[in-house]
């Protein structure tokens, strides 16, 4: 189990910290592609705020634990990545953007996991 946890934690790692990336840096960019036309209905420093949150709760699931530095923290920022995945799928649901839904179900599923195979160890 906790190879999976490993497996998976680094790939939510990585997957929050680039579309962090994206969210908070190229919104107005990506607003214009028509998958992502929903970008246009946030505002901007809510954009910014959002992708700066997937950055730091990417970086809660790959560096406390690797380095021994506050570890908690990794079980801490998947529960939080859940939540922001809760409110995405809320979001999508309003605006009744229903393939957007089944990739943030998938995160959320897969956060709650790493939340609670780590939390055992606290």
């Amino acid at each position: 189990m906790a190879t999976v946890l490993w497996i998976v934690q680094a790939l939510l790692g990585l997957m929050f910290i680039g579309a962090g990336a994206m969210h908070a840096f190229q919104a107005e960019t990506m607003a214009k592609q028509p998958p992502m036309a929903w970008l246009a209905a946030v505002p901007k420093p809510l954009m910014t705020f959002i992708g700066l949150a997937e950055i730091a709760g990417g970086l809660g699931l790959l560096l406390p634990m690797p380095t021994g530095i506050a570890p908690w923290l990794t079980p801490l920022a998947a529960a939080l990545l859940a939540v922001v995945m809760l409110a995405a799928i809320v979001f999508h649901l309003r605006r009744k953007e229903y393939p957007n839904i089944g990739i943030n179900v998938v995160l959320l599923l897969l956060a709650a996991l790493v939340a609670w195979g780590r939390w055992g160890l606290f």
